[in-house]
């Protein structure tokens, strides 16, 4: 339980620090996003899915 904890606050403190440093570069991004297909958004969040599996894991067999 305390990893997924540890893991959404990670993920909301990279996604604030985003928009609080670059909230126009933000809406560039969402807009590139918005121009993709979908099968092009779906192929992209397996591959952050998956990064996020693998990173999750590394940091497991390290100790975290």
């Amino acid at each position: 339980m305390a990893t997924i904890l540890l893991a959404i606050g990670l993920v909301l403190a990279v996604e604030g620090l985003a928009l609080a440093l670059a909230p126009n570069r933000m809406e560039e991004v969402l807009a590139f996003f918005a121009r993709l297909g979908p099968e092009r958004r779906r192929l992209l969040g397996l591959a952050a899915l998956a990064a996020g599996v693998v990173l999750v894991w590394a940091a497991r067999l390290l100790g975290a």
